[in-house]
């Protein structure tokens, strides 16, 4: 009887803590983060001030989780594709970056509060450069190989090339989902993205 007490207990944490994280980035979409109180993460999740404690420390932590499980989403998924460049690169390079255009266009409301995040919150820059590491080591791998098996010519360091691609795949979605101008449309940047990826390594 007591343990099963202590796991509806910890379910029922589990639901409260998901019902702040779909709160806070329900309301992101509207408003900036600084806008948004802690009142309104706890009430929408329906709990009281105080009990919103007990999940998360401050509104920043929250969108450190959010963020967290953005970066997740888009690891897992990217790990799971086939490495299949050698058959067709145009096609593998646009579904490496496809992942990020998808799951970024879910959460736009997310990585445009972590962008803005990042100047004054050092968790959340640490989170987001040790993704960018990630990414840029994946490409920064894929490029070495190519140029291996003659498929890519030699040229820009492989890592600093990496480096770059991966800086313009953030700088054009972010632009792209949140409104800038200019900005490339929504539904042209796997396009452009991947031409320019694929002409930068491949010519």
């Amino acid at each position: 009887m007591p343990q099963r007490s202590r796991r509806t207990a910890r379910l029922s944490g589990d639901e409260r803590q998901e019902a702040i994280l779909l709160t806070a980035e329900t309301l992101l979409a509207s408003r900036s983060l600084d806008e948004i109180s802690i009142e309104d993460l706890a009430s929408g999740a329906g709990i009281s001030r105080p009990g919103f404690y007990f999940y998360f420390s401050s509104k920043d932590d929250v969108l450190l989780a959010l963020l967290d499980r953005v970066i997740g989403e888009v690891q897992q998924r990217v790990v799971t594709l086939p490495r299949d460049f050698d058959a067709d690169p145009e096609a593998a390079w646009r579904r490496v970056i496809g992942v990020f255009v998808e799951v970024f266009a879910a959460h736009r409301a997310v990585s445009a509060a972590a962008i803005g995040a990042r100047l004054r919150n050092a968790e959340v820059e640490a989170l987001w450069s040790g993704a960018m590491q990630t990414w840029v080591g994946y490409a920064t791998d894929v490029i070495v190989a190519e140029r291996a098996r003659g498929a890519a010519p030699a040229g820009t360091d492989a890592r600093a090339l990496a480096i770059a691609l991966n800086l313009l795949n953030e700088r054009v979605l972010f632009a792209a989902f949140n409104g800038e101008t200019p900005a490339v449309a929504p539904s042209q940047a796997l396009d452009v993205l991947t031409g320019i990826w694929v002409r930068s390594i491949y010519s």
